[in-house]
């Protein structure tokens, strides 16, 4: 392969690699107003939904790592968590070793929004799955492990993709 027909090569790969990411970000604005829109009317904005992930995904926070994790003030996340908490959704604790310390962690009202969302979203993955043909399915089954791996060797992120 010639220099100018690598260098085609990769601008058609670029190319394609950018329709894929705009492709995927469309899906995802799709699942996203959905699932906003659901919340809402259960009184969870997707600021809580937020936080509840980050709680599930690392544990009770302190108040500072989460303002950290959010890249918000902390009085922003006081006032967030402030809100949440009248929502029962989380729940503050204090340490007993130093009572300065303030953990934030769900509540079992927070852990069933979560789930809630987290199957709504599956249902609504699975209505779109069940429009594929077999051979569709399984050449998305495949390409979605080859990304879990990439995703695996990529530095910084939360861990080892989920696998099934």
């Amino acid at each position: 392969m010639s220099a100018a027909e690598a260098a085609a090569d990769g601008d058609e790969r670029a190319v394609l690699v950018g329709a894929i990411a705009e492709d995927y970000q469309a899906y995802l604005r799709h699942f996203r107003c959905a699932a906003a829109d659901r919340l809402a009317r259960q009184g969870v904005s997707m600021a809580h939904l937020h936080v509840l992930w980050l709680l599930l995904e690392h544990g009770e926070l302190s108040m500072s790592r989460l303002a950290e994790l959010l890249d918000v003030s902390l009085s922003n996340a006081t006032g967030l968590i402030d809100r949440m908490e009248e929502r029962s959704l989380v729940e503050r604790a204090r340490v007993p070793d130093d009572r300065r310390l303030v953990l934030v962690r769900p509540t079992a009202h927070g852990l069933e929004a979560v789930q809630e969302m987290e199957a709504f979203k599956r249902d609504l993955f699975e209505s779109v799955l069940g429009r594929l043909d077999t051979d569709q399915l399984n050449r998305l089954r495949q390409t979605i492990r080859d990304l879990a791996t990439v995703v695996d060797e990529a530095p910084g992120g939360c861990g080892p993709a989920p696998t099934t």
